[in-house]
C-alpha cells in the first residue's frame, strides 16, 4: 500500500498514532524538507529513505518527477510512505500526487497530519478563532504558482475581521502587507510572523501590517503569518517560548 501521510508541523510528538504507524512498517520513505528527521529514526531497519525537499528557490526533484517517483516505489514495494510536512492536502500537493497514482491503477491511503495553519499559531498563543473575537478564519497561500496570468485570490474579500493565515508567505510579506492595507485594514492592523513553529527554534514577532515587513525580514523559512484581531490574544496565551 502506498500512503500519502502528513507528518504534522515539526514537533515530533504532533505526529499522529496512524502516520507512525506506517513509518515503522515502510519499505521506502519519500520525505520532503517539512517533515522532521527525527521522525526517519522510528522507521525499520532496511527501509530505504528518498529525499525530495523542495528547499527555497532550488527544487532538488521537479513535482512530476516526485509524482513518477512514488509511482515506481509502489510498483517496487510493499509499503511506500509519502512523508510531508503539515497535511498532504492543505497545499502540500497531496492531491496531484494521489491523481498521479490512480490514474495510474496504484491504490493509495490519505494519512492526514495536524496542519501548520492551526498548529504553529496555537504554539505562538494565537487562537485562530475566539469568541467575541473572531468567528472565522482562513488559509491562504502566501506563494501563487507562477503559471496562473492572474491571481487567484480575492483580495476584495478580506474586508472583514476574520483571521487570515498565509502559508508559504515570507517572501511575499511586503505585497501581502499593501494589498491588506489597500483593501481598507488599518495601517495598525495587528499581525504576526511564526518561524519554525512547533520546535525548539519558534520564533514570532507581533507587529502592524505597515511595520511587519521591516520588523520580520530577518526571519528563517519557514514561517506562517497570521492576520487579525486574535494576534492581540497571544499576551495572555503564549505559553510555548516562554517556558
Amino acid at each position: 500500500m502506498t500512503y500519502l501521510t502528513g507528518a504534522g508541523p515539526g514537533e515530533l510528538e504532533l505526529l499522529t498514532i496512524k502516520a507512525l504507524r506506517v513509518i515503522k512498517e515502510a519499505d521506502v520513505i519519500i520525505y520532503d524538507r517539512l517533515a522532521n528527521p527525527q521522525i526517519l529514526k522510528e522507521a525499520k531497519n532496511g527501509c530505504e529513505f528518498i529525499y525530495v525537499g523542495k528547499e527555497d528557490g532550488h527544487h532538488i526533484m521537479p513535482q512530476d518527477d516526485i509524482n513518477e517517483t512514488i509511482y515506481q516505489s509502489s510498483l517496487k514495494y510493499n509499503t511506500v510512505v509519502r512523508l510531508k510536512g503539515g497535511d498532504p492536502f492543505v497545499f502540500g500537493r497531496g492531491g496531484e500526487e494521489g491523481i498521479y497514482l490512480r490514474e495510474r491503477g496504484i491504490k493509495f491511503e490519505m494519512i492526514p497530519g495536524i496542519t501548520s495553519a492551526i498548529s504553529v499559531p496555537a504554539y505562538a498563543g494565537i487562537p485562530v478563532t475566539h469568541r467575541g473575537i473572531a468567528v472565522s478564519f482562513r488559509v491562504i497561500t502566501g506563494h501563487e504558482t507562477s503559471d496562473k496570468k492572474s491571481s487567484q485570490i480575492d483580495w476584495e474579500s478580506f474586508k472583514n475581521d476574520e483571521t487570515i493565515v498565509f502559508l508559504m508567505g515570507l517572501h511575499n510579506l511586503r505585497k501581502i502587507s499593501k494589498k491588506l492595507i489597500a483593501i481598507g485594514k488599518p495601517e495598525d492592523y495587528p499581525v504576526a510572523v511564526i518561524s519554525r513553529g512547533t520546535t525548539s527554534e519558534q520564533k514570532t514577532i507581533v507587529s502592524t501590517l505597515k511595520n511587519i515587513s521591516k520588523d520580520a525580514k530577518d526571519l528563517p523559512t519557514p514561517a506562517l503569518i497570521i492576520v487579525g484581531e486574535v494576534v492581540k490574544l497571544r499576551e495572555n496565551l503564549n505559553w510555548f517560548e516562554s517556558n
